[in-house]
């Protein structure tokens, strides 16, 4: 056999093939009708002798049309087992086309699949080696191809426009990078911009994956610009966390410092507390560390204020305790001051109050404090009550005020002598009006004297 053909094992050698007379051609095949089921091909006959023909040197040829080509040899076997071999050939690329009218049949499949399938088996139904009615396959393929021209056109028209629609989206999500690149990347939230343009890129790649294949002309220049803008964002977020950590860096370092200064306090106890609040602001000052160090750090800052706040609270409860003895001094003090307000005599009451006054106060101070100003607040009720009386008295008592009162009750005496006179001498003549004007200025005037005692 000749180096085109695979070699079969080797039979018992026959005597040498007679070559076939040359057969009429066959009729013409029409091609069938794109929404016509396609019909079967016509199976090849038993022997090959319809198509084929073997010479004596084993060569087999096929016809086409009112022509013979030569296919290839099959030199040691028989003519029909030469044929047999040749026409298994052509069954295979005739099941192809079969299949591919089936698929176009069935629907589904898309046509510009189905054709360029079809120019494939085209190619190799032409000049196969193979034999049987190769010209027959070709008409088929050519009319499914014909049929399947509308459609192709079709699904080329709405490729177009889920092209031009991925080209949209895609310049949809390229805009939006570049809105967010565009914004003063100094004041954004990076979690949420990191998120956004996260979004934006699942988004691309998405569409990228599921979407149609755009030209690589255009596909090109909206990935640069998608780029682009998400280098910007990250150049500037890079710059961020950089300047960041260095923040970070220096706070931490400022408030390890206060750390260790806080934890120096321990051995002043209470006296180191107003040290403590003032590393407290220090420590607000200073800026974030970072979460983690933040926390570290402050779990030690507060450790050391709650050991000096510990021993406040064991030395109040100290106080607490020796206070008692204190507190019911000073009640018993409040009962006796009791007596200052019953105390008619106002310079006995102040002597009283002044000696009370001083054993309160050399009683001491009494913890906590809220219970010694409730205290206090008591003892100054007294103090003020006996205050008053004694601005009354001294009112009342003022020398210079007594003066002024006299003063006053000579000139009311005068005037009510006058007035007197001037009524007698009304109601002598007999002057209604004028008595009558007369006897409410006397009214008045010794109203007045009655005020001051006279």
């Amino acid at each position: 056999m000749s180096a085109t053909e695979p070699t079969k094992p080797t039979p018992p050698v026959p005597g040498p093939p007679v070559p076939g007379p040359p057969r009429l051609p066959a009729p013409p095949r029409v091609p069938t009708p794109a929404a016509a089921p396609a019909a079967p091909a016509a199976a090849p006959s038993s022997d090959g002798t319809e198509w084929g023909r073997v010479s004596e040197d084993g060569t087999v040829e096929v016809r086409e049309g009112d022509a013979w080509r030569v296919v290839g040899q099959y030199p040691d076997g028989t003519p029909e087992e030469a044929l047999a071999y040749f026409v298994r050939k052509y069954d295979d690329i005739a099941f192809k086309v079969r299949a591919l009218e089936q698929r176009h049949q069935a629907g589904g499949a898309a046509a510009s699949d189905l054709v360029k399938q079809a120019g494939h088996v085209l190619a190799e139904a032409t000049d196969a080696a193979a034999v049987g009615d190769l010209a027959g396959l070709r008409e088929r393929l050519n009319a499914l191809t014909a049929s399947l021209s509308e459609a192709t056109a079709q699904e080329a028209a709405q490729a177009k426009v889920l092209v031009d629609q991925a080209i949209a989206e895609r310049t949809a999500l390229v805009e939006r990078a570049e809105e967010i690149a565009s914004r003063d990347l100094s004041k954004v939230q990076w979690k949420q911009v990191t998120a956004e343009l996260g979004e934006l890129f699942d988004a691309w790649q998405a569409q990228q994956q599921n979407g149609p294949r755009l030209s690589k002309g255009v596909s090109q220049q909206l990935w640069k610009r998608f780029r682009d803008a998400r280098g910007t964002v990250d150049k500037a977020r890079r710059a961020f966390y950089s300047e960041l950590d260095d923040t970070h860096k220096t706070a931490r370092d400022a408030k390890t410092r206060l750390v260790e200064r806080a934890e120096a306090l321990a051995p002043r106890g209470v006296d180191g507390i107003a040290s403590y609040r003032n590393l407290l602001d220090e420590w607000k000052a200073a800026g974030r560390a970072g979460r983690k160090a933040d926390d570290a750090l402050w779990a030690r800052f507060k450790a050391a204020g709650d050991a000096l706040y510990s021993a406040r609270a064991e030395q109040s409860a100290a106080e607490e305790a020796a206070s008692g003895p204190k507190i019911e001094a000073r009640q018993a003090l409040l009962e006796e001051a009791k007596a200052v307000a019953d105390e008619s005599n106002i310079k006995s009451a102040r002597a009283m109050l002044t000696r009370i006054q001083r054993q309160w106060d050399e009683i001491g101070r009494i913890f906590p404090r809220e219970k010694e100003r409730a205290l206090d607040d008591r003892l100054r009720v007294i103090e003020q009550a006996l205050k008053a009386r004694e601005e009354v008295d001294w009112k009342k008592n003022n020398p210079e005020t007594k003066a002024r009162a006299n003063d006053m009750s000579s000139q009311l005496l005068e005037a009510i002598e006058k007035l007197e006179a001037e009524l007698a001498a009304a109601e002598k003549s007999g002057d209604k009006k004028a008595a009558k004007a007369a006897a409410d200025a006397l009214e008045a005037r010794r109203t007045w004297l009655n005020a001051l005692g006279g």
